[in-house]
């Protein structure tokens, strides 16, 4: 019997991607052997309405710029297709159906586990996939036999100090965001002056 693919999913609103989200995305590719990643834009995260986000069509550029030179990274625009809230189960039952024959991992951060019981259906998504905490420096004051810790696929990775809320608040601020999110999205972001009046209160 031919070996499953392994396929890494990791979902964000990207308003910027930056490099914590790609060393996150390689470091557990390589650690957990997977055939690829794909990332997948959030339209309407229910998590986050309360601070308006860029265009889907500004943060989906975005992402396909920071994942350019890197074949083992996909991107898909499932979720800004559909209509409504983006429930993180809804998009991970439409990805068993796509890839049937694959195995799937949800990857996410230590900080998910103090939200992950008033996500939609949390117990579905741990049967659908499986679920990758990424823990980084600073992010490991968490305890590893809590319920949805302990059901999950705990790995350390590098931590890059960075998050989107920061980097909007940076561009704002009129300082550079260079280093901390590709080049190439450093020149969109300027190009299309994103962020330079942008509210900034929830961490991305």
């Amino acid at each position: 019997m031919a070996q499953k693919v392994k396929i890494g999913i990791l979902g964000g609103t990207f308003d910027p991607i930056h490099l914590g989200h790609l060393v996150l995305a390689e470091q557990v590719r390589e650690k957990l052997k997977l055939d690829r990643v794909i990332f997948i834009p959030s339209a309407s995260p229910p998590h986050k309405t309360n601070r308006k986000l860029s265009s889907a069509k500004d943060r989906f550029r975005m992402t396909v710029l920071a994942l350019e030179g890197n074949p083992k990274f996909s991107i898909s625009d499932m979720e800004l297709k559909r209509e409504g809230l983006s429930y993180t189960v809804d998009t991970l039952r439409t990805l068993k159906k796509t890839y049937r024959n694959s195995e799937i991992f949800f990857l996410t951060g230590s900080d998910v586990l103090d939200e992950i019981d008033t996500w939609k259906d949390p117990e579905q998504i741990y049967k659908l996939v499986k679920v990758v905490i990424a823990i980084r420096p600073g992010f490991d004051d968490f305890d590893p036999k809590e319920y949805y810790a302990r059901k999950g696929i705990i790995i350390p990775i590098t931590g890059v100090d960075i998050s989107s809320t920061k980097i909007r608040n940076m561009v704002k601020s009129r300082k550079s965001i260079r280093y901390l999110v590709p080049a190439k999205v450093e020149e969109y972001i300027k190009k299309k002056k994103l962020y330079r009046n942008h509210p900034s209160k929830q961490a991305g």
